[in-house]
């Protein structure tokens, strides 16, 4: 639920309040930040008065108890309740409500320096669609002494950086700056999900995906200003759900390549050990076939869970439609799948005759199990997987409906 109060419009009085009239919306996230949301909000609105930008600052609040809410209404800002919890829903409640053709975010805990606002603000006026701000040297910005914990700043925020430009494209070089502008009518096409720490993130690899234009400003992160409660992020905990929604919306890496090179070895094995090779004194034989049938088996279901991620995450809105899947549709459906599962399972079924008819040969005694087993793991390979491929038709068939 979102509830707005009137504030001050930072607008010349004679301009009406409309969305036409406006450029900026500053949104601040809020959950009992007294100790500097004054700050943070005289600060906005003064740098946007200097630099003639006509704008808002709202106040989403997530249900503060320390009095924000009053400081919000005698600076000026607009106040907006937003019932669900988490860091995600008081943006996107804030942001539903902004008025601006632009919007910039940023924490209420004085971290970060409103007055860079023009920053972003020129940087759209180019053309962007989403300007990151970077704190890291690398990136033209400045951490001032004792701002940032030493494992955030050197393991924490450089990995998810460097992950999420090597997975996603991204270019930029601070995925955690919370201080960011971009185009509300952009952001709405996101069509955001997450409600936690991990929106900042969706809107980088969302927007990465896109295509859309992304920039970097350079800025300076402050200590923060709080002396009352600790900062709300948790690192391991949101470092964890930052790293899981990375995972979930790359199945490329967590799904297929591990399964590709599973099945590359399975089949390795398959290759020197169904002719019985020896190499170099090594000799391959039923075994190897069989540790071959664990590799390809344990491959195949996770190239399937690659499938299976990412059209779950394209339904439920975490990933944009993907061209590729579309097309994967169109040539695999649910009855090839089931041909492709007959066929599978017609073969093992066969081999397994096979060695059964050996078995009856040999009156049903004793057997030559390194001749035998090159009939009887082959088969129940293939039975395998032509079982899993029946079950994973139907069920891709299922999720695809809806891309159709």
């Amino acid at each position: 639920m979102i509830t707005a109060s009137a504030g001050v419009c930072l607008a010349p009085p004679s301009v009406a309040f409309v969305s036409e009239t406006l450029e900026l919306s500053v949104v601040i996230p809020c959950l009992n930040e007294a100790d500097t949301l004054g700050v943070c909000i005289a600060k906005a609105a003064r740098v946007m008065k200097e630099h003639g930008i006509i704008g808002e600052i709202i106040v989403a609040d997530n249900g503060s108890t320390d009095g924000s809410r009053q400081i919000a209404l005698q600076e000026g800002a607009r106040l907006v309740d937003v019932s669900e919890k988490g860091y995600g829903s008081a943006l996107m409640g804030g942001i539903a409500a902004a008025r601006g053709t632009y919007v910039v975010m940023g924490d209420a805990d004085d971290s970060y320096d409103f007055r860079d606002i023009p920053k972003f603000v020129n940087r759209l006026r180019e053309g962007f669609d989403l300007v990151q701000g970077c704190r890291f040297p690398s990136g033209g910005g400045r951490i001032e002494r004792g701002a940032m914990r030493l494992t955030h700043r050197w393991f924490g925020n450089p990995l998810f950086s460097f992950l999420v430009r090597l997975w996603f494209r991204a270019p930029i070089r601070d995925v955690y700056c919370g201080l960011r502008g971009f185009r509300k009518g952009f952001y709405e096409r996101l069509d955001q999900r997450c409600t936690g720490m991990e929106f900042a993130t969706e809107m980088i690899i969302k927007a990465s995906l896109a295509g859309a234009r992304i920039a970097e400003a350079p800025i300076t992160l402050h200590r923060d200003g709080r002396t009352s409660h600790a900062p709300h992020l948790k690192t391991v905990r949101d470092g964890w759900r930052t790293l899981r929604y990375f995972l979930m919306c790359t199945p490329r890496w967590l799904f297929l390549w591990p399964g590709a090179l599973l099945a590359a070895g399975g089949f390795l094995g398959y290759a020197v050990a169904l002719p019985g090779l020896a190499l170099r004194g090594i000799r391959f034989d039923a075994h190897t076939l069989l540790f071959s049938s664990l590799f390809l088996i344990c491959g195949y279901q996770s190239i399937l869970f690659a499938l299976f991620a990412r059209t779950f995450a394209i339904t439920v809105g975490l990933l944009p439609p993907n061209q590729k899947l579309l097309r994967f549709y169109e040539v695999v459906n649910l009855e090839k799948g089931l041909v492709a599962a007959a066929v599978c399972m017609a073969s093992g079924a066969l081999l397994l005759l096979l060695a059964m008819n050996q078995w009856r040969l040999a009156r049903f005694g004793d057997l030559d199990y390194a001749r035998t087993m090159r009939l009887v793991i082959p088969g129940a390979t293939l039975i395998t997987v032509g079982f899993q491929t029946f079950l994973s038709s139907f069920f891709v068939s299922i999720m695809g409906m809806q891309h159709k």
